[in-house]
Order: structure tokens, then sequence, then C-alpha cells
């Protein structure tokens, strides 16, 4: 590389790591404020929009392999958060439901920071989304990312530290 080649590249790192600054700031500030992770926020709001849930039917809701799901359920239940009960129909279905205290707990935490992104993103016009998506999906080819499982969530992080 010469002297004069771009160097927006380093501009674009910035931005990155401002990125996942951001995220696992929000993520602190959410532990700290409630007591939850990010990932047990997500389930707890998932139980209440759809009621009494299969674990499948919630792993899909919120794009979590079930595995992951399953284990943060186990943890939302030793705090008394969540209820796991197999169905009256077919034994061998479980269906999550919030507890009283899960309810409080949900209604106690604070918002997520993916929920200010979309209300801004949906605000831009349709060809901005366009090219910010079309331009953040080149970005994850690049860094050859585009295979990664991942949340459409902010911060849901790996499985191993979900909790």
């Amino acid at each position: 590389m010469g002297s004069n080649d771009n160097i927006y590249w380093q501009d674009v790192l910035i931005s990155l790591r401002q990125i996942i600054r951001a995220t696992d700031l929000h993520s602190k500030k959410i532990m700290k404020l409630s007591g939850l992770t990010i990932p047990q926020v997500v389930i707890l709001r998932a139980i209440d929009d759809l009621g009494a849930v299969t674990v499948k039917a919630l792993s899909d809701h919120i794009s979590l392999s079930q595995a992951t799901v399953t284990t943060i359920l186990k943890r939302l239940e030793l705090r008394g958060l969540v209820q796991r009960n197999r169905s009256e129909n077919d034994k061998r279905a479980v269906h999550a439901a919030l507890t009283s205290k899960g309810q409080e707990a949900l209604e106690n935490a604070p918002s997520l920071l993916h929920e200010s992104f979309v209300n801004r993103f949906t605000a831009l016009e349709k060809w901005e989304q366009t090219q910010i998506l079309s331009t953040l999906q080149k970005v994850a080819k690049m860094m050859e990312a585009e295979d990664l499982d991942a949340s459409p969530l902010l911060d849901v992080g790996p499985p191993d530290k979900l909790d």
C-alpha cells in the first residue's frame, strides 16, 4: 500500500468498534439496573408477547437455538421469573410462562438498545434502509462473518456468554 492509498478502512474499523462498544456498555447498564442479561430480557418479552409458549416457538421467534433458549429458561425458572409446565394436550410439549415475579421484572427492565435503533432505522427513507443493509452485508462478507449464527437482536452474544 502506498501512502496515497485509501485509508477509510481505519474509519470503518473505528465505527465497527464503536458499535460493539455501544452494545457492550448497554448490556452492562441493563444488567446493573435490572439484574438481567439482554438475552433474558428478550426471552421474557417474547414469552409476554406469545403467552405460554414452547421452546421451539420461542427459539423461532427470537432466532436463537433451542439449546440456548432452554439454558436461559432454566436460569429464569431458578430465579422464579418463568414457570415451565407440560402441555395438557401433548405431554411431550413443555410451555414456558411468566410468573408474577417475571412480569414485574419485565415491567421494570429498561429498554433495549435495538429498540431505539429500530425506531431510528424505520424512520429512514426506504432507499437509505436498503443502502445500510447492503453495506453491512458486504462488510460482514469481507470479514468472513456472513455465515456466523447471529440473532437479529443486538448484544445476544455467543451461547457461552448468555447468562
